[in-house]
């Protein structure tokens, strides 16, 4: 967030009751050390005014690359405009010193003097809204590497591989150019895991002593994947020699083709390939050379500077999926699930999909630009092959292409003759090895549970976190805090979190309180921790450079910060000004840092407060793309660009170890970070950053909580009502009622816009968000559920159609419903006023209404009418989904409520479903503290059956919660009676509300009331 003249401005410097200048915003003006200094409000208005004339030509002169000859004509110039505006300020301005002077008789300020850069640099906190600027940010063209990659034809690598063998249990082999065999080679290494896993790492011969060791990312892959490897004992030689093969699965085999160099997985019944690296032979790695006088390596984009002492070092490959119709993936951006062609013919967008961690201001939609995380894992689907994926383990930036059908004609050969159907793309990395990995599928399940085999499983969440989260940038003070809390009791409306974002702080100094708007902040947390409510409070990485500051004086004595290029402690400019950051690359400083968030460093915090992690990417207002130069240094001499985009990661996970130390090792972390990569899912939940209130991030947020979901991050979200603006009442209400299937439910907004609590809306619209929130609490026990499904298998909680539907072709491009789990299905409505909706609902089994209990014809689509109480969803015939009716103020409170089974019977009169339950808190389930139940109709019996794995530890969870209804959609008529047993007790069938939180609720075929306890065996026999 960088200011510039043309920029709109709100400006405020008033001396507080200590004789310190605050520059502030309109919220700290309800600060009574802040208003005290103004005589009027008309005198202050008029001072605002003027200060924004003022500081645009102040601004203007700052930032313009000019001589100092040139600075002194606009100083000159901001004088006479601050005489001619400004006729109560007398300016000074000191080109020497970046200071700025200012006297001011209207506010009996004596004097003003503070660093200039400090001065413009808290402008940018102010309370003006910037829009994303395309030209603050590196296109491909821009960018060296990418251009030097995209310049490539196919054909133009020339490499082979020599020696190839069989060692410690890998394939190694040698690739160097077939028109230079005693050029320095590179070795490749081949390795299998189990599940139809194949890794291909290649890298520099360290036997030729490269300038420096490339960086490979530590700590990403978990540390039972290593002992999932396959030894190999053989090699097949194919083709004459020219071409060797080892086993991958069953049925599946990986190929290494030696001249050209090429690798693919091959189904080896139909001989058809799967998946392939390099058949089109655009592989180049640009190996590390030693500088020689006549290079110039540096790299300039605006004012900034790359001195890249290591010279040029970027990879690229070209990767081919067969069979698939469409291609997933990628995050993070603002666009369509199915990513669309880059390069080709017909291609309106020509820029690569970049992954390269950014604070991006108020992103635009449908756009391949990257966001605030990178996960370079891609899936492929298609109808007949089904599911297969790639991901690259490499943290500098990464640009991608995919090609639409038809590029290569485009160049002047082809290298390898390949299958029509097909999907090619183009990886492109700044630096770093080759470390990739392939999936086979062949069900998209199965491509998510080989993937988080190799980067982790989702954590398991407290039940709290997954329920819903009030947020604002900022609840005030104490008093506002008690304001918001009651309010909600008040209203009935339950809720589980409440945020403070950073002015709670004491100056932007993190893990510290404003002692005058929150002074007693343990007492603060108890009276919601008493509801069994939450707080969050946010501590981002940047650390105000203040040598009074006990967490810089600590992190600057012990060496513990990112150094620039020089060797010294990097500083750049957040909220607080000047700051450095932590090098959490660093596994001593993670575990210094993760001792920052015990209660005796945390001075204020209690056992339920829990952690935000913001401007993690990292953002830094004055580097180059508001984040850190690339030539900065980490922990064992790696530059910052070989890992950018793990940033963000290490420090999510010293964050999430810090109060799994605070909790003695058995209180699940919540942390939410901004920033992520691959492996960020198990350390927490992300959200999908500063979007905007209007209709297009509303549609546009389903596929980016999906594409998240399809590369492991289950646990995501997007701010409900949008980050900026200020949201019609109809758009809120339809956010809140999609945000209710979001895996991360929380309400957030600019300290800019109006208040938007559920209350400020009208009654009716109070009403119908409220309901919306409802859903969400009666739901809990079906999305527990399906986290620890998340948990155990790396299936995502929210999932494209064509996830369940693999064979469904309307659904591989649908970007507006999305199933929740198995079992539901849910479409927004995007836009206002609307009447009626277009849904499709696949498969060969019927669907009902989730509210009305209206039964639907799958594998058609139907236009519904809808109105303001709801947007559409169902449930699966087949299926049965588990509630809670009964509504408190938290999940907390709803902890032994009696359940609600709503089974919906398919054409065979059928349906099962499962509901997953433990303490919601802790660790204990890893040791057997859990209920895992089956619940099975057949034959007009229902059947409750114990998953959980026996165990002789005996700890099994305890639970006296029962089962108080059972709903029965599209059963036959003309049952009276159901028989429980083994209590043999026969009690009435009837009719009752299908939900209890609409007033005129359809009556549905209910068992009331049979007294059956949720872990135990049973059967309910309709008679």
């Amino acid at each position: 967030m960088i200011y510039t003249p043309s920029d709109p401005l709100l400006f405020v410097a008033v001396k507080d009751q200590n004789g310190i200048l605050q520059i502030a915003d309109d919220d700290l003006l309800e600060d009574p050390a802040i208003t005290s200094a103004i005589d009027e409000e008309t005198e202050f208005n008029a001072l605002v005014e003027e200060e924004a004339a003022l500081l645009d030509a102040l601004l203007g002169w700052f930032w313009s690359p000019s001589q100092a000859q040139t600075k002194q004509t606009q100083i000159s110039q901001a004088i006479t405009l601050s005489e001619q505006n400004c006729p109560n300020h007398n300016i000074t301005i000191s080109a020497s010193t970046h200071t700025l002077t200012l006297h001011s008789e209207k506010m009996r300020i004596k004097t003003l003097r503070l660093p200039f850069l400090l001065f413009l640099f808290l402008c940018s906190h102010l309370t003006f809204v910037l829009s994303w600027k395309k030209e603050e940010f590196r296109t491909c063209h821009q960018t060296p590497f990418c251009k030097r990659a995209r310049s490539r034809t196919p054909g133009s690598s020339s490499l082979i591989a020599t020696d190839v063998t069989i060692s410690d249990g890998d394939l190694t082999a040698k690739l160097i150019p077939k028109s230079e065999p005693l050029a320095k080679p590179l070795i490749l290494t081949l390795s299998v895991h189990q599940h139809g896993i194949l890794r291909l790492k290649i890298d520099e011969d360290p036997s030729f002593s490269p300038p420096k060791k490339r960086f490979e990312v530590p700590d990403v892959i978990v540390s039972e994947f290593a002992s999932s490897k396959l030894w190999l004992r053989r090699l097949s030689e194919e083709d004459n020699g020219l071409a060797s093969a080892v086993y991958l699965s069953d049925g599946q085999s990986a190929v290494l083709r030696h001249d050209p160099f090429e690798l693919f997985v091959r189904d080896d019944q139909s001989g058809d390939r799967v998946i392939s690296l390099n058949s089109h032979g655009l592989f180049d790695f640009e190996q590390l050379t030693d500088k020689s006088e006549d290079d110039n390596w540096e790299e300039s984009f605006r004012s900034h500077t790359d001195r890249r002492p290591y010279g040029p070092q970027s990879i690229s490959f070209d990767v081919s999926f067969y069979g698939a119709d469409f291609v997933y993936g990628i995050p993070e951006r603002a666009t369509t699930l199915a990513l669309k062609p880059t390069r080709g013919p017909n291609v309106e967008e020509s820029e690569p999909y970049r992954l390269f961690n950014l604070d991006v201001f108020e992103y635009i939609h449908d756009s391949p630009f990257g966001l605030y995380g990178s996960i370079p894992f891609m899936v492929s689907h298609g109808k007949t092959r089904g599911s297969s994926g790639f991901f690259w383990l490499n943290a500098a930036e990464m640009q991608i292409d995919v090609l639409a059908h038809g590029w290569e004609a485009e160049s002047s050969e082809s290298h390898i003759a390949l299958p029509s159907h097909r999907i090619d793309t183009f990886w492109m990395s700044e630096a770093g090895v080759v470390d990739t990995f392939f999936f086979i599928g062949p069900h998209p399940k199965d491509v998510l549970q080989q993937y988080t085999a190799v980067t982790g499983t989702p954590a398991m969440p407290q039940m709290f976190s997954i329920a819903y989260h009030q947020c604002r940038w900022n609840y005030r003070d104490e008093e506002d805090v008690e304001h918001v809390d009651s309010k909600f009791d008040e209203l009935d409306i339950p809720y589980d979190v409440l945020w403070l974002d950073i002015e709670h702080t004491n100056g932007k100094r993190y893990f510290t309180w404003d002692r005058t708007l929150f002074p007693h902040p343990e007492e603060m947390q108890k009276k919601l921790a008493d509801k069994g409510r939450h707080m969050v409070t946010i501590v981002d990485p940047h650390i105000k450079r203040d040598d009074d500051y006990h967490l810089h004086k600590e992190a600057s004595q012990k060496g513990y910060y990112v150094k620039d290029s020089s060797g010294k402690d990097f500083d750049g400019w957040c909220w607080p000004g000047s700051s450095s950051y932590p090098d959490t690359l660093n596994p001593e400083i993670r575990s210094w840092w993760a001792d920052r968030f015990s209660y005796q460093n945390y001075v204020g915090s209690t056992p339920s407060l829990y952690i935000w992690n913001d401007m993690n990417e990292p953002s830094v207002f004055n580097g180059p793309e508001v984040t850190m130069p690339r030539d900065a240094l980490h922990y064992g001499g790696v530059e910052h660009r070989e890992l950018h985009n793990a940033y963000g990661y290490y420090f999510h996970m010293a964050t999430a170890e810090g109060l799994l130390k605070r909790g003695d090792g058995n209180d699940r972390p919540f942390v939410l970070s901004r920033a992520l990569f691959a492996g960020s899912q198990r350390y927490g939940a992300v959200w999908t950053g500063d979007n905007t209130a209007d209709w297009d991030h509303l549609r546009v947020s389903i596929p980016m909580v999906l594409t998240l979901g399809l590369t492991g991050m289950s646990f995501s979200g997007a701010d409900i009502g949008g980050f900026f603006g200020n949201p019609e009442p109809e758009l809120l209400v339809r956010w809140y009622q999609l945000g209710a299937y979001y895996p991360f439910f929380r309400a957030h907004a600019h300290h800019d816009t109006k208040r938007r609590e559920p209350w400020l809306f009208g009654e009716r619209n109070t009403k119908l968000i409220k309901d919306a929130i409802h859903v969400r609490y009666a739901l809990l026990p079906y999305f527990y559920t399906l986290f620890r499904e998340a948990n155990t298998t790396g299936v995502p909680v929210v999932r494209p159609l064509w996830m369940e539907f693999p064979s469904d072709e309307t659904t591989f491009s649908n970007d507006e419903a999305f199933m929740v789990g198995s079992s539901l299905l849910v479409q927004g409505i995007y836009t206002e006023r609307a009447k009626h909706a277009s849904v499709y609902l696949p498969g060969k089994q019927s669907w009902y209404d989730l509210r009305s209990g209206t039964v639907y014809k799958g594998g058609e689509t139907h236009k519904l009418d809808v109105t303001d109480e709801s947007i559409p969803a169902f449930q699966r015939a087949g299926t049965i989904i588990t509630r809670k009716d009964r509504f408190r103020r938290s999940s907390t409170q709803m902890a032994n409520d009696p359940y609600t089974l709503v089974i919906a019977l398919n054409s065979s009169q059928a349906a099962e479903g499962e509901l997953y339950i433990d303490d919601g808190s802790s660790f204990n389930f890893l040791q057997g503290a859990y209920i895992h139940r089956r619940f099975v109709f057949s034959n007009g019996k229902l059947t409750s059956i114990d998953l959980a794995p026996a165990s002789g530890s005996n700890r099994r969870y305890p639970s006296d919660a029962f089962i108080e209804r059972i709903i029965l959609l599209g059963h036959a008529t003309g049952s009276k009676n159901a028989l429980i047993e083994p209590s043999n007790q026969k009690i009435d069938i009837e009719l009752g509300p299908l939900w209890f939180l609409r007033a005129r609720a359809p009556a549905v075929v209910t068992v009331r009331k049979p007294n059956v306890r949720v872990s135990e065996d049973w059967t309910i026999t309709v008679i």
